[in-house]
């Protein structure tokens, strides 16, 4: 068994099973990628609250993890080689659990990079762009005179929301039949963008029928109901 004690982390997150992966996170838009991608693999893992309130992110513990100091970030006693992976940013987490499992991402070539793809979408785009929006609709932004950053990213996102609703159209997932990490990356943001963000009525979510209906059959996923809330809040 690895020996996770080395691990300047696990000193303030102590593992509960060191056999297990150790995952690090929020249940925020972000972190739920990793949680609900745990849960739909089923692997064995402990989860750690990092507590935004306390600044737990900024600890010199979880930056040994990810200097970066953002979740999700993961610790694998059981890596590639059987030696212990550290990892942090939640797309490279995705595609990492995707291989380990061998699930949610298509073995077929050309089908695996346009899974890619619709992760590096959720990375580059809705995620940045949704953030922001909720922002500058929810948290200290509301209050800025000057509205032009609110509307710069609502108008973002209407535009994000109008691809991913042609991508959609006759389609359950994003790749087609096949429920994917490009699913598991994004349900997350539209979620939080309606349901947290009360951004909905802002960006004409209800005009995206496609999204909406798409969002519905994520959400009844019981993994997804599971990993909406995970690691449990204090």
């Amino acid at each position: 068994m690895a020996d996770l004690s080395t691990y300047a982390i696990t000193r303030r997150w102590a593992p509960q099973h060191a056999d297990r992966l150790q995952y690090y996170g929020l249940p925020t838009p972000n972190g739920v990628k990793v949680s609900i991608m745990l849960e739909e693999t089923g692997l064995s893992y402990d989860a750690h609250l990092i507590d935004f309130a306390i600044n737990d992110q900024k600890s010199p513990e979880f930056l040994s993890l990810n200097p970066n100091g953002k979740i999700p970030a993961i610790l694998d006693p059981d890596g590639p080689d059987g030696a212990p992976l550290a990892l942090f940013e939640s797309g490279a987490i995705l595609l990492y659990l995707a291989e380990k499992t061998g699930r949610f991402l298509p073995a077929d070539a050309a089908r695996r990079w346009q899974t890619v793809q619709w992760v590096m979408f959720q990375m580059g785009g809705v995620g940045p762009m949704f953030g922001q929006l909720g922002f500058f609709h929810k948290f200290a932004g509301k209050e800025w005179e000057d509205k032009r950053p609110l509307q710069r990213y609502a108008d973002e996102t209407k535009r994000l929301l109008g691809v991913m609703d042609t991508a959609l159209d006759g389609r359950a997932w994003f790749m087609g039949d096949d429920y994917s990490i490009a699913d598991i990356s994004m349900l997350g943001w539209v979620n939080g963008l309606v349901n947290f963000y009360e951004a909905g009525a802002l960006v004409g979510f209800d005009q995206h029928r496609n999204v909406a209906a798409w969002l519905e059959r994520g959400l009844a996923r019981p993994a997804v109901q599971r990993g909406l809330k995970i690691p449990a809040r204090g």
